[in-house]
């Protein structure tokens, strides 16, 4: 229980990492800059993700987009002279049929980004909120949201400064990000917003000049709705958590290919044949990675099966569903992935906002379009389809550590994996509760939030698709998953320690012995019961930072 409630209280206290062991004498070189030019229609995942990994970027706008957007801006000026325009002549929600006069644009710019940054909680991880403010300066490249250059490059300068505004998780209804982005609109002005600048946090109208940038940005009619509507904060915090998923995708089939070594698993479950016959291109993609892991091994062979008790021995026919469904199942979030992938490199090039300026099809001039592209429906159903898959994920791996317990179900394996007497020695049964009390809590975070819509704002917006909330609750469960995977590591490695000696001559697959290799590097095999949770907390360590995902070719 001790065990349980220590890694749980580093769990729920956010950004709080487990006891790390020491790092590798051999510092890696800087990355070097990201030079990026944005259009508002190339911006690659491959960028993005460089950026949510950290690297530093120095960002502007193409000329040919600074073009476009001062001919749309004047475009949209001269609309406003014959059009009524949500958030540019009237006001916002509820109060949509008030109209402003013109002297009350500046002041009406303030005001929406002052009444809008009510969010609260933790806020998002720095990179996060670099992604964000690329992603938006991108959208606005586009040239139809009728803002000057000037305000997506304010954003960029920002990034490239190193200044980070602080944005807070909670308050998106997903129907725009209105809250964190409107926190990072009043840093871009210049407020008392809290930023980041070298490791200090302050007040954005002390530190923006430190960072030799002016403290003061005066926003023009139109220009604050645009940076507080639109779902990109929900996009790249999306992103985040499909980053992290893929990480944890990759670990997840080296837990279970060193499963497989240490319970001396039957190869046809793996056979490319089988897979082929599916017709699911992810599930052929997980069973070669499988196989490559193997590859080699003698423990997977009927040799190895009978060390254990050769007088005894029967063929095993086929093993359990767990085992031989694996790569089906493991699939199955590889192909939500991959679904998620195409939606967000569509949402980085894409205007998100509302409202929209068309130049006119008919006659000359510009037109404003009212609609409801903010909407963050898609990525917040995404979120809630991931997050199923990797609970998911997460049930597999608590089963297959289970079976690692009992000796019938990994044909032989000691009981409990004690390392000692057993009975004297109780093992590591409580390590594996530990992922057995975090599975019920990923399968309660599982539920779709995305179902729960209900009006908010006097009816104005009568429907919210509740996104931000399923992709923290995805999050929530990728910091479980790191959890529930290291206990299947630590229990496969220690299964095979066990048995090595009956195995004596007989290799493990390349891969696997990598694994293996790892985690022996940070965690010695147990002998004789000892205190566990510095164990447990160096191999979640090991996957928190991606030290087990397997290198295969055909990854």
């Amino acid at each position: 229980m001790a065990t349980v409630v220590g890694l749980l209280a580093a769990l729920c206290a956010p950004g709080q990492a487990v006891a790390e062991p020491a790092p590798p004498p051999a510092a890696a070189a800087p990355a070097p800059v990201l030079s990026l030019v944005l259009d508002g229609g190339s911006l690659s995942l491959q960028d993005a993700l460089a950026i949510l990994d950290g690297r530093p970027v120095s960002a502007q706008l193409a000329p040919t987009a600074r073009a476009n957007m001062i001919t749309t801006r004047a475009g949209a000026l001269k609309a406003l002279e014959n059009q009524r325009v949500y958030g540019w002549n009237q006001a916002l929600g509820p109060l949509k049929d008030r109209p402003l006069t013109p002297e009350q644009a500046e002041q009406f710019q303030r005001n929406v980004l002052r009444s809008h940054a009510a969010g609260v909680g933790e806020p998002l991880p720095d990179d996060v909120v670099r992604l964000v403010m690329i992603l938006k300066a991108n959208q606005m490249a586009r040239g139809k949201v009728g803002v000057r250059p000037e305000v997506p490059q304010r954003l960029l300068d920002m990034v490239n400064a190193g200044v980070v505004p602080r944005m807070p998780q909670i308050g998106s209804l997903g129907t725009g990000d209105l809250q964190p982005q409107a926190a990072a609109g009043l840093a871009m002005i210049g407020e008392n917003a809290p930023v980041r600048y070298q490791g200090v946090e302050g007040p954005a109208s002390e530190l923006l000049p430190k960072a030799g940038l002016p403290r003061d940005f005066t926003l023009q009619a139109g220009e604050a709705l645009p940076i507080v509507s639109g779902s990109t904060v929900l996009a790249a915090t999306l992103l985040h958590a499909v980053h992290r998923a893929t990480v944890l995708a990759d670990q997840a089939e080296g837990a279970f290919a060193l499963f497989m070594e240490a319970t001396r698993a039957e190869r046809g479950s793996l056979d490319a044949r089988t897979h082929k016959e599916r017709h699911i291109p992810e599930e052929d993609a997980v069973a070669a990675r499988l196989r490559e892991m193997v590859a080699g091994s003698g423990w997977m062979t009927e040799e190895g099966r009978k060390r254990l008790d050769p007088a005894n021995y029967e063929p095993r026919i086929q093993d359990a569903v767990s085992v031989r469904a694996a790569p089906h199942i493991m699939a199955g979030l590889r192909h939500e992935l991959a679904d998620a992938h195409r939606t967000l490199l569509r949402e980085a090039n894409s205007s998100t906002s509302n409202p929209l300026i068309f130049k006119r099809d008919e006659g000359p001039g510009y037109e404003f379009v009212m609609g409801g592209n903010w909407d963050g429906s898609i990525m917040g159903h995404l979120a809630d389809t991931i997050n199923a898959e990797i609970a998911d994920i997460g049930v597999l791996s608590q089963e297959l550590s289970g079976r690692l317990l009992s000796p019938r179900w990994s044909y032989g394996l000691p009981a409990n994996l004690a390392g000692g007497t057993v009975g004297l020695n109780s093992g590591m049964v409580q390590v594996q509760t530990v992922a057995a009390a975090l599975v019920p809590e990923m399968q309660v975070r599982a539920a779709p939030a995305g179902t729960l819509s209900r009006p908010v704002k006097d009816g104005q917006e009568d429907h919210n698709t509740m996104a931000m909330a399923s992709v923290r609750h995805l999050h929530e469960n990728l910091d479980r998953l790191e959890i529930v995977l290291a206990v299947q590591y630590l229990m496969a490695a220690q299964g095979i320690d066990l048995i090595a000696q009956k195995m004596a001559g007989l290799p493990l697959g390349a891969v696997t012995q990598g694994l293996h290799t790892e985690i022996r590097r940070y965690v010695t095999p147990l002998g004789d019961d000892r205190y566990l949770t510095p164990d447990l907390e160096k191999a979640i360590w090991l996957v928190r930072n991606g030290h087990l995902r397997p290198s295969v070719s055909s990854a």
